[in-house]
């Protein structure tokens, strides 16, 4: 097997459903005063900025943005609340944000954290669905939903000007 990609998802389509996330956001939360956005780093994140920065241009929303570190490869382990304990949760709506909605078990560990604090509301969003779930978590918010293989593989480039979704 080798390493080629196929193009999923060009700059302009990913910036077409970025738009629609934000819009579908927006009219879920608009009568919201305040929307906490948590990315969980580093693509989660990435994605996360450019909805937030969506998010600012078409709503009147009180937002702010945080990261969320979970070691993916040490077993989900270790996560760095440090953001979280400065946002301030407590009666607020949440919006959980990846980039790709794989098994869940990413999503599962950051939404475990987030219901630590009194939530009024948690949503979660992720650019790609791949519908792989191994836990009982879903994307509220999707880009794109892909039927794959367990071999195959989704990358969501979100470098400035070169955002694209591969399969390879």
């Amino acid at each position: 097997m080798g390493s080629e990609k196929t193009l999923i998802l060009s700059t302009e389509r990913l910036h077409q459903k970025l738009n629609r996330i934000a819009h579908e956001i927006h009219e879920n939360h608009f009568e919201d005063k305040e929307l906490i956005i948590v990315g969980i780093a580093d693509r989660g994140y990435i994605f996360a900025k450019l909805i937030t920065s969506i998010l600012k241009k078409i709503s009147d929303l009180d937002i702010s943005l945080h990261e969320l570190k979970i070691d993916k490869k040490g077993q989900l382990k270790e996560i760095n609340k440090q953001e979280l304990e400065k946002a301030e949760l407590s009666g607020k709506v949440v919006l959980i944000v990846d980039d790709v909605l794989n098994s869940g078990k990413t999503l599962a560990y950051a939404v475990k954290h987030i219901l630590d604090y009194p939530v009024k509301r948690l949503c979660t969003t992720a650019m790609v669905n791949r519908r792989h779930r191994l836990y009982p978590v879903r994307a509220d918010y999707v880009g794109l939903t892909l039927a794959t293989t367990i071999k195959e593989h989704i990358t969501v480039d979100l470098q400035k000007g070169k955002e694209a979704v591969y399969l390879s």
